[in-house]
């Protein structure tokens, strides 16, 4: 590859990323007008003059803002064409990130485009190398979304027991079932306070317990908290001891929980042997190339060395699939 080529696919990569650092800051600054003069802020501000009491001659409008896939407007358009888009926003939403689809593609894509940019120029006789690196790159932001989405579901998940401990005592003491979920969603931290208090929210503006319960399982989808609706909806229709039943339900999913506990302190062995396993060949590599840089060179300039390379990452990649096979036992 002579110089002049690589002077072009150079000159080719910096346009493209130019491109793309324009048309973030264009998005960023109608966004920023949108937040503040546009159609968005003028209807929030007539809801507040209407939860004010003061002069409300607006139509009556959702219990829920229906969340944009991007803050502008031929964008999302286009974004509400493509499938499983809608999917992708429930999992940004159920994350707790303040992100929007549209900034969540765009930092996969310059991400990609880097991984490539990097690639290229350590390896340039692979293009399976570089088209590795860029799937790796446009993977790392759907990665940290999942990331922070089972994080914040694990959480939910923990507090689930003293949110049900919290609504029987308040029943016991006297309070109706809809009292009781508003001391949860006041009383209890986040990220559970904030959907028990959604849920408050959608009962006091007219929506029916079936669907505001309904709404909250759709958008916490915990097997334990699916638990937990169909109980109470079970009991609404049926009739029964309310308290009885989420005690009950509250011991049923703490015994749950030292199980799930013990499970992974026994299967803790094997999850922290699939880890060094995993990442022993990659510091093994970091070592030798520091002590031997000449040595370990050939790997990825040496056509052998390439193919090995790709060889071995496919061989872990199916290696980590079956070890994570293995350690994860589900309950």
């Amino acid at each position: 590859m002579d110089i002049s080529q690589i002077a072009g696919n150079n000159f080719l990569i910096f346009s493209v990323l130019v491109f793309v650092s324009v048309l973030l800051l264009v998005e960023g600054a109608v966004s920023m007008w949108r937040a503040h003069k546009g159609p968005e802020a003028s209807r929030l501000k007539r809801r507040l003059q209407a939860l004010a009491a003061t002069s409300d001659r607006s139509e009556q409008t959702r219990i829920l803002k229906q969340r944009l896939l991007s803050e502008t407007p031929g964008l999302e358009r286009f974004l509400q064409r493509l499938p499983r888009l809608q999917q992708l926003d429930r999992h940004l939403l159920q994350s707790g990130l303040k992100w929007t689809v549209s900034g969540l593609l765009l930092g996969s894509l310059v991400l990609a485009m880097a991984g490539w940019a990097g690639m290229s120029e350590i390896a340039p006789q692979s293009r399976l190398l570089a088209a590795m690196a860029a799937l790796a790159g446009a993977a790392a932001p759907l990665a940290y979304v999942s990331w922070r989405r089972a994080r914040r579901l694990r959480h939910m998940e923990r507090q689930l027991p003293e949110v049900l401990d919290l609504i029987t005592r308040a029943l016991r003491a006297g309070h109706a079932f809809t009292s009781a979920l508003s001391m949860a969603g006041t009383e209890m931290p986040e990220p559970i306070g904030g959907e028990f208090r959604t849920v408050h929210d959608e009962i006091n503006f007219g929506v029916s317990l079936q669907q505001a319960l309904t709404h909250l399982s759709e958008r916490v989808p915990l097997t334990d908290l699916r638990y937990f609706v169909v109980a109470v909806l079970i009991q609404r229709d049926s009739g029964g001891n309310l308290t009885e039943i989420l005690t009950n339900l509250s011991r049923l999913l703490r015994e749950r929980a030292k199980l799930m506990a013990k499970i992974r302190v026994l299967s803790a062995e094997g999850r922290l042997s699939a880890w060094i396993l995993g990442l022993m060949p990659f510091a093994l590599a970091g070592v030798m190339n520091l002590v031997n840089p000449e040595f370990m060179s050939l790997l990825w300039t040496d056509p052998i060395g390439i193919a090995m390379i790709q060889y071995m990452l496919v061989l872990m990649a199916i290696g980590a699939l079956i070890m994570r096979k293995i350690v994860r036992i589900r309950v």
